[in-house]
């Protein structure tokens, strides 16, 4: 680029995306004069989707803005909690946030995900056709334009995902109310109408069961509902604070 100079000042929270070279306040960035705000924002690595407020000289200006020379620039980070029309919130997950998909659904988050990755294009024309808010860590998919809205996942571990998901957006929570396996509603079930589906030992052992209107699985209290039970009663707590 040979064009005007500007100066950036980048929120904490965004030096993750432009590193070091750009983590200090007043950094120079040459730009083409011709380019808006938001693409040298991309430009320099930080997804639009975790920006904020864009603010200039002391007053806010939209992406759109083309900046000129000696221009100060501070980039914010997103409020949280982030408000999005719409109610309840619905998700889409990348190919990659299986276990957090399943999480979400736990707590009754309609959360879309599936094991086969469609293609960035192909989540970008579902997020903007069912208006879902696209979840990943792929900087370059939450770049598309046709996305509804999108959110990166900063972590890897799904405790921190989830935490972060619930803490950003506060969804609306109904744990135990979706199917974690396809996102369908579950609805009570008696035993007799899903023995078919269980073995002997599970029709020996329970006798509350919840079966899914979208693929038929079937839930029961098992071995593994100690260790659910706590991920859904932590996500209750920290939602309630």
């Amino acid at each position: 680029m040979n064009g005007p100079e500007i100066h950036f000042s980048f929120d904490p929270a965004l030096h993750l995306f432009v590193g070091s070279a750009h983590s200090t306040a007043g950094t120079p960035v040459v730009t083409d004069g011709a380019s808006t705000l938001g693409h040298v924002v991309e430009s320099l690595g930080v997804p639009l989707t975790e920006v904020g407020r864009l603010v200039v000289d002391g007053a806010e200006v939209p992406v759109s803005h083309v900046p000129q020379a000696g221009e100060s620039i501070e980039v914010r980070a997103i409020e949280r909690p982030q408000r999005l029309p719409g109610a309840p919130l619905r998700f889409l997950l990348d190919v990659h946030l299986g276990t957090l998909a399943r999480r979400l659904r736990l707590l009754g988050v309609d959360a879309a995900y599936t094991n086969e990755d469609p293609g960035d294009a192909a989540l970008a024309a579902l997020s903007a056709k069912e208006q879902r808010v696209l979840l990943s860590r792929d900087r370059g998919l939450l770049r598309r334009r046709e996305i509804w809205a999108g959110a990166f996942i900063y972590s890897d571990r799904p405790d921190d995902q989830l935490r972060d998901v619930l803490g950003r957006f506060a969804p609306t929570l109904a744990p135990w109310t979706r199917c974690t396996a396809c996102n369908g509603p579950l609805m009570d079930a008696d035993k007799d109408s899903v023995r078919e589906h269980l073995e002997h030992g599970t029709q020996r052992t329970y006798d509350v069961f919840a079966q899914c209107s979208a693929c038929g699985r079937v839930y029961w209290r098992g071995a593994h509902h100690a260790r659910l039970e706590a991920i859904v009663e932590e996500a209750l707590r920290d939602s309630a604070t």
